[in-house]
């Protein structure tokens, strides 16, 4: 049997992930073929809500209300435009009608009322051109959004003497799904071909830049299939499927790129394919098992939270990371061993990469890494870096650390509201009519406030109780009630917008109003102040899941009190400019012109919290890479200077590349017509570049360099934990050395000797 063939013999994972190396890209294939048809048509099964505290008490009202009260809570708008013969001209009144009658005799429609039956002030344009068509379509968002595309074509356009829009929260939400639909196909289109030429960039060869973009597209597909059936048992937002394709490609890309690179380094050093392949999983292929679990970890927070939004991203989340590592773990490790020096073929950097295989004489191998010795140039750039960063330590460390809290000073000016229809392009149809209402009519139809009173009264008491409302300050008027048995309703128009600061506290104040019967407040204000309540709630136990999970992951791969630590306080001060960045341009409106958004003002109250787990976890997945490295070096070396230097000379140019790979495929998703998706994706990008290029380059080895020796201290009783139960990208720890009390470090070595030069641990 060839050496090719032949399951290398060492370690019992790479006996698994190797055994059967053909029959596992087969099952793989038809697995994957599979999950294309079970994940199929997942996008028309997502919703477009999950803002809200579903046991709020908000939530509670608006589902009373809409039960009992149809008409109060209408989720349609017909804007009918009349032109200069004006809405209360005869013709144009008597089609409003025609219309309104033909729209209440549509299956799944209730409460429907216009101006022209009620004559309310509210439903017509302050320059009597415009009036409003109200209705409420039953059924949850599924339901309602199929009923809206059943309907809506035969009311949108010119209808005799007036033009039909159609707006309301129910369109809003259907016309978010399918803007978000489209631009993630567009931003797959654009983010694979230019990921292939990074990939081509870094690899050279065009087989090996191939195999990280298979990869992704492995843990993209196999996650549709996963959320599609979720799909079946709770509530998915389609916002998730942005994440879906972001993280497929970027982790399943930087877990590969990891893997194929150390499996390229090994061969270059002269290793067989199989024990080549034993070293990348045994180093490499531990990494990312912990980088992993690390993301993963930092996504799960997120199920802490009662919204569906936040909680699809967790679903989401998880699935890709760990879909993206047992790719990268299992069939990536048969494709190579397949392939064996064939990685290498299809060098696409002829004039600039041909380079001799110690070990075989005269071969030249195109695209195969040099081997890094003695005066190798690899990294040569990246070692001269932190030498210098490491001899002016404290300059780095005080200078880094004030740039990145300077960047991310305007978050202390963050302003939290909700997602409504400025998420959307300014052409687009719904916001259009939105955008009418908010401009045109009187007393703001959008921004009220319903109080739900439940239990019987009479009419006195309710009298009373509507005159206490109407007393408060902020309250324009009380209309009202509308009684229907036990329950009855009164609409509060505050004075001031639907969610600024003053309508919140109406909230409150309406809240502690005394009744004789049971009461509660609804409205996009109060459904702002539950979210809000509901996430300061969760938000320590999120926080502390994360920097729990963190701190253990890192000792177990470092063995040190101190990495944890640093890790965490670095890894929080790489977001600062993202936080920064999102108030400054997406609530302050710079730049907004440039980017093609809707500044409102505000900041949807579930996205920082989103953006902070997503970041975090990348942010991570980088640290876990480097400090892997560093840990290796140090086992083998005892220098703790030295482990640094060579950590940070051996990834920082991988790292990079892969921050760069990965911020390509987030700008790619930032390109999205939706707010929200875009401030996701170009925030991401911003931290992920943060991190690699300044955290990692300078915070990094200045913090490790103020910190010495005493960077790798743990008490005995965690010492003896780690030396049983952790696990290196070396293989098994060696037991750490302490920074006092032990014998004395090895002498630091004049070259920056890689692992070319000696036999790997375990070889």
């Amino acid at each position: 049997m060839s050496e090719v063939n032949r399951p290398p013999r060492q370690g019992g994972w790479t006996r698994f992930a190797t055994a059967r190396p053909r029959l596992s890209l087969l099952v793989a294939l038809v697995i994957t073929a599979l999950a294309v048809f079970a994940g199929s048509g997942v996008g028309d099964r997502l919703g477009s809500g999950g803002f809200e505290d579903p046991a709020a008490g908000s939530t509670y009202a608006t589902e009373a209300l809409e039960r009992e009260f149809p008409a109060s809570q209408p989720n349609l708008l017909l804007l009918v435009d009349a032109g200069r013969a004006g809405v209360d001209d005869p013709a144009v009144a008597a089609e409003a009608r025609r219309l309104a009658e033909r729209l209440a005799a549509e299956p799944g429609i209730v409460g429907v009322g216009s101006y022209w039956q009620t004559r309310s002030p509210a439903l017509r344009a302050d320059d009597g051109r415009e009036a409003l068509i109200a209705a409420r379509i039953q059924g949850d968002e599924k339901t309602a959004a199929e009923t809206l595309e059943r309907i809506a074509p035969a009311y949108r356009g010119a209808h005799g003497p007036v033009r039909v829009s159609v707006g309301g929260p129910v369109a809003v939400l259907h016309e978010m799904q399918t803007v978000i639909q489209e631009d993630l196909l567009r931003a797959e289109l654009i983010a694979l071909p230019v990921t292939l030429v990074l990939l081509v960039m870094v690899f050279g060869s065009a087989v090996a830049a191939l195999l990280p973009l298979g990869i992704g597209i492995v843990a993209i597909l196999g996650t549709n299939a996963v959320l599609r059936g979720l799909t079946e048992f709770t509530d998915v937002s389609v916002f998730a499927l942005n994440l879906t394709t972001a993280l497929g490609l970027g982790l399943a890309i930087d877990y590969a790129l990891f893997v194929v690179r150390r499996f390229r380094e090994e061969l270059a050093g002269g290793a067989g394919t199989g024990g080549a392949l034993a070293t990348t999983l045994r180093t490499a292929g531990r990494t990312v098992l912990f980088s992993a679990l690390t993301v993963a970890v930092s996504l799960a927070a997120m199920l802490v939270f009662p919204q569906y939004f936040l909680r699809s991203f967790a679903y989401a989340g998880i699935a890709v990371v760990l879909l993206a590592a047992a790719a990268a773990l299992i069939l990536l490790p048969a494709a190579l061993l397949l392939l064996g020096h064939r990685v290498n073929a299809l060098d696409l950097r002829r004039g600039l990469a041909r380079v001799r295989v110690p070990g075989r004489r005269g071969a030249a191998v195109k695209g195969t890494p040099a081997p890094a010795g003695p005066g190798s140039a690899e990294g040569a750039g990246w070692g001269r870096a932190a030498a210098l960063v490491m001899r002016r330590a404290p300059v780095f460390a005080v200078a880094t650390t004030a740039g990145l809290v300077l960047l991310g000073l305007p978050f202390l000016g963050v302003k939290f509201g909700t997602a409504d229809d400025r998420q959307l392009p300014s052409g687009a149809e719904s916001h259009v009519v939105q955008q009418h209402i908010r401009d045109g009519f009187p007393g703001n139809p959008s921004g009220g406030l319903d109080v739900l009173a439940q239990g019987r009264a009479t009419p006195a008491q309710y009298a009373a109780y509507r005159d206490r409302m109407a007393g408060l300050p902020g309250v324009a008027r009380v209309d009202g009630p509308v009684v229907s048995g036990a329950y009855a309703y009164f609409a509060v128009v505050p004075e001031g917008e639907a969610v600024d600061e003053d309508t919140q506290r109406l909230v409150g104040e309406l809240r502690a109003q005394k009744a004789p019967f049971d009461t509660e407040v609804t409205g996009a204000a109060a459904v702002l102040v539950d979210s809000k309540d509901a996430i300061a709630d969760r938000l320590p136990w999120a926080v502390g899941i994360i920097v729990v999970a963190t701190l253990l992951l890192v000792f177990l791969l470092t063995g040190s009190v101190l990495i944890p630590l640093q890790a965490v306080v670095l890894n929080a001060l790489s977001l600062t400019a993202m936080f920064g960045a999102v108030v400054w341009v997406f609530q302050d409106g710079h730049l907004s012109g440039f980017l093609g958004f809707t500044a409102t003002g505000s900041i949807e109250t579930t996205l920082p919290v989103l953006m902070f787990c997503v970041a975090f976890g990348l942010s991570m997945d980088y640290g876990v890479f480097l400090l892997s490295r560093i840990k290796e070096e140090y086992d083998h070396s005892g220098d703790h200077d030295h482990a640094v230097r060579f950590g940070l000379r051996r990834t920082g140019g991988l790292i990079t590349a892969a921050a760069v790979i990965l911020a390509v495929v987030m700008v790619a998703i930032g390109t999205s017509r939706v707010t929200n998706t875009k401030m996701l994706g170009l925030g991401v990008a911003l931290a992920v570049l943060m991190d690699a290029m300044v955290v990692r380059s300078l915070l990094v080895p200045a913090v490790m360099k103020l910190t010495g020796r005493a960077t790798w201290w743990a008490p005995a009783p965690l010492r003896a934990f780690h030396a049983r139960f952790g696990i290196s990208e070396g293989g098994i720890p060696a037991p750490a050395r302490q920074p006092a009390g032990d014998a004395p470090p090895a002498p630091a070595r004049e070259t920056e000797r890689e692992p070319a030069e000696r036999a790997p641990v375990g070889r």
